[in-house]
């Protein structure tokens, strides 16, 4: 682990060289699809986006922002099915779904209800399994964009008995998540935080109250770098993290830093030769042991959603194609029964999975690394 290093790509014939990536040729992820909802019909008055997962009570959990679009009155209602609308919009709310399998999914249903002021909007920030509870996140914001004042992050409880969420309580004001809590080494949950002016940070606690947290700084967004929607992961060794960052500065590369005080500070931010078209991303260990990382790491724009494998944690050796020939965003991913279940959406218009097995992939390493 260097601090210091930019190192984070290593592929055959490619080497660290991102700009020789033929992303159209990378090999393919055998992989089984299913559209959780749909609402490209609207001619691009309707969006879902910031897709999340999670699997609770032997089912698969999906939650998404679902609301108001602002269609592009130059485009037609065709044209508009796979073009963003404008978004994150007034009334915009949470909604959910179920499913057993992964790909057979309950119609979707309301979760959060209406924002409770007008002019704010919902927006999903994740599932989190706590103390044998499923909450869901929500970021209560002044739309339109998340900047502003009155900002905070909310929490839902489903209420098996009721068989519907309820209001459980403010996790924390002037927050805005980028993925739920996970645990830390040292038993606190962690996640990264974003305030209504951007500041980037990290919140530690959740372990005694679901609002209990202490506030570390991260990085500061200027104009210089523009660090923004970091993730988090434990090295192999059990101990030292590794904060990966959206650059919304134009660099179209991952920004890293790394902690090895169980994320209280954080070495400088470098910016690494791993490609990136400025989205959301998310990275897990595997069962296999080895990471795996979903992005839009073709750094033209949101097309192809991609797979990316590190035995380490550091070097990401593998890149893999996932779906594309589209605009796609938003993933999200969980590993559950030796399959990789990955939600993203399509133009902010459709909430879709890929269930992909764990046995494919360690095929495909091997076939690709002889």
């Amino acid at each position: 682990m260097n601090p210091a290093s930019p190192f984070m790509l290593k592929l055959p014939e490619v080497d660290s060289d991102p700009a020789k990536i033929d992303f159209a040729r990378l090999p393919r992820v055998p992989s089984e699809h299913a559209v959780i909802s749909d609402a490209r019909d609207r001619a691009g008055t309707w969006v879902h986006q910031h897709a999340y997962l999670a699997y609770f009570g032997s089912r698969y959990w999906a939650m998404w922002s679902d609301g108001p679009g602002v269609p592009n009155p130059k485009l037609t209602a065709e044209q508009h099915r796979n073009v963003v609308p404008g978004h994150d919009r007034p009334g915009t709310r949470v909604s959910y779904a179920t499913s057993t399998d992964g790909l057979r999914w309950s119609q979707p249903a309301d979760l959060s209800g209406p924002p409770r002021i007008d002019g704010f909007g919902w927006i999903a920030r994740g599932l989190w399994v706590r103390d044998g509870e499923l909450l869901a996140l929500a970021s209560h914001f002044n739309a339109p964009g998340y900047p502003g004042e009155g900002l905070s992050l909310e929490a839902f409880r489903w209420e098996e008995s009721l068989q519907r969420w309820v209001a459980h309580g403010t996790v924390l004001d002037d927050t805005l998540n980028n993925f739920p809590p996970k645990k830390l080494p040292s038993g606190e949950y962690m996640m990264t935080r974003r305030d209504h002016r951007q500041q980037v940070s990290v919140m530690i606690g959740g372990d005694k109250e679901f609002n209990r947290w202490q506030i570390r700084p991260l990085a500061s967004y200027d104009r210089k770098g523009r660090p923004e929607e970091p993730y988090w992961y434990v090295l192999p060794d059990g101990k030292n993290l590794v904060g990966l960052i959206r650059d919304n500065g134009g660099s179209k590369r991952l920004l890293r830093t790394f902690s090895t005080d169980n994320g209280r500070t954080w070495s400088r931010i470098i910016q690494t030769d791993f490609p990136d078209a400025t989205s959301k991303f998310f990275a897990l260990q595997t069962s296999r042991g080895y990471f795996a990382l979903v992005s839009n790491s073709n750094p033209r724009r949101r097309d192809p959603l991609t797979l990316a494998i590190s035995p380490d944690g550091l070097v990401f050796t593998h890149l893999f194609y996932l779906v594309g020939g589209r605009h796609i965003d938003y993933p999200h991913m969980i590993e559950h029964d030796g399959h990789l279940l990955i939600a993203f959406s399509g133009a902010k218009q459709t909430m879709e999975v890929l269930r992909v097995s764990l046995d494919s992939i360690d095929g495909l390493l091997s076939a690709t690394s002889q």
